[in-house]
């Protein structure tokens, strides 16, 4: 299936702009980023001295986790501390649990990056297959293109011109800040239709998360979910497509292989 529509009265544009998320949306060089936070949080959980199990640990944090995909990495260990705190634990502050998670992430990432930085592994093998021929698409059209990230915005910038795919974005690239209060993607929406003076009809949203999807659909944006199977790069992965379901996500794909199809949905 090249893509699934959930909503057939999806808004037909034309659009103008387009907001994309960029882990497991374009970029797979954070890829099962889920592997090392969710254990992580297992671990801090485990030694408030609960007697729940870790099987039941496990699954309650991978629901929050999953549910705060999109935002900054912080409002995960904000909900951390919260949950060592309801354990009668003591946390440590979310900065910390957040500095924790990125020295445990690194080890995988930081040599996914290098490797690619210094040709060893070819872009595409961490890249969304279409991505790069999707933006084109949608540069070609006209639509100015913006990314905003969760994640760091210092390793989004880095990660993004590792894959080659900033050219497309140019100074439109957002993501988490120290001061997490300044950064939203519904703050980034609303600068787009400010700035750009596009109306919500004509804005595309493109993400694998809650949180884009449903900032989109609040304006009467297009919302494409993109359920990325980051594992073995093709396919869906039916867990995010049944959360982007949820989410309110007009139409599913996998990644952007099938061009013409959508070309021909947006009406480019």
């Amino acid at each position: 299936m090249a893509l699934e529509i959930l909503h057939p009265d999806y808004p037909r544009g034309p659009f103008r702009a387009a907001i994309f998320d960029f882990d497991g949306t374009l970029s797979l060089l954070r890829r099962n980023w889920q592997d090392v936070m969710i254990p992580m949080m297992v671990d801090v959980l485990a030694e408030t001295g609960t007697s729940e199990s870790r099987e039941s640990l496990a699954g309650h944090v991978e629901e929050f986790v999953m549910r705060l995909n999109g935002k900054q990495t912080i409002y995960q260990m904000m909900r951390l501390a919260e949950e060592v705190s309801a354990r009668g634990g003591s946390p440590r502050e979310p900065l910390a649990y957040k500095h924790q998670y990125h020295d445990l992430l690194w080890r995988e990432v930081g040599e996914r990056v290098e490797s690619v930085r210094s040709e060893r592994m070819p872009a595409e093998e961490f890249t969304v297959p279409g991505a790069r021929e999707f933006l084109t698409s949608l540069q070609d059209a006209g639509l100015t293109l913006y990314l905003a990230s969760g994640t760091d915005l210092n390793y989004v910038r880095d990660e993004l011109e590792v894959l080659g795919l900033d050219e497309f974005f140019g100074p439109r690239v957002y993501g988490a800040l120290d001061d997490y209060r300044k950064f939203s993607k519904a703050m980034i929406v609303e600068q787009i239709i400010r700035d750009t003076h596009v109306r919500g009809t004509e804005l595309l949203g493109v993400g694998d998360g809650y949180v884009e999807i449903e900032e989109v659909k609040r304006v009467g944006g297009l919302a494409l979910g993109v359920a990325s199977n980051e594992a073995t790069r093709v396919g869906i992965n039916a867990w995010k497509r049944n959360r982007l379901a949820t989410a309110g996500a007009d139409v599913i794909i996998g990644d952007y292989s099938a061009l013409s199809e959508l070309r021909t949905l947006l009406g480019i």
